[in-house]
């Protein structure tokens, strides 16, 4: 099936979720997950593939074991190319985009923080936020530590991105007239590309586990 657009009933179907986050809706309802989200997504997921390598698109039931919240089921799909450390999302508010290293290890936070320390590849990172950051919509996330990491500077330059345990570049794009147009693919892609410049430096710094 050719991705001819993400479907505003997605979007209602998610809102209606959140009014009435329960198995018997579920139950009731499950069609228009199938048809309003998640076909769609897979079909756009699969054109996203060949250029951001494979997807996997998360199942839509929370894992509640360890949970506070016992609600059963996520409130937005979530699609993550582990290739290219790009990641989507649909909800009620529309459609999110974001990319970079979610999810590290002690050694990649270890290589974080002396990648950010060197002078050269600190530099190199300073740049590529700033270039992220003239984008207004951009937002630079991550897991911080309240303090500066042992064995570095408290008047370190780059003190505050010492601080980040993980690392990311977002953007919530909601939803505009071409979210149900073919046209969404054209705009998850250019975000990830502005993007790039963040992960080529993770992926040569930090790196995988």
């Amino acid at each position: 099936m050719a991705f001819a657009g993400i479907p505003l009933t997605a979007l209602d179907f998610y809102e209606d979720l959140e009014n009435d986050n329960s198995k018997a809706f579920w139950t009731a309802q499950k069609h228009r997950y199938d048809e309003h989200v998640r076909a769609p997504l897979a079909a756009l997921s699969a054109e996203l593939e060949r250029e951001f390598g494979p997807a996997k698109l998360f199942r839509p039931y929370r894992d509640v074991r360890f949970a506070t919240d016992k609600t059963p089921y996520k409130t937005s799909q979530g699609v993550w190319f582990g290739e290219s450390s790009c990641y989507f999302q649909v909800s009620a508010a529309g459609l999110f985009v974001a990319a970079g290293y979610w999810d590290t290890a002690p050694a990649q936070v270890e290589r974080l923080r002396r990648a950010v320390d060197d002078d050269v590849a600190g530099a190199e990172l300073e740049r590529a936020l700033a270039k992220l950051a003239k984008h207004k919509s951009v937002e630079i996330g991550g897991e911080q530590i309240t303090r500066v990491p042992t064995g570095y500077p408290k008047d370190h330059p780059r003190v505050e991105l010492l601080r980040y345990k993980t690392l990311t570049a977002r953007r919530d794009l909601g939803c505009p007239p071409w979210l149900s147009t073919p046209r969404a693919k054209t705009e998850i892609a250019k975000a990830w590309r502005s993007f790039a410049p963040l992960v080529s430096w993770l992926d040569t710094h930090v790196g995988s586990d």
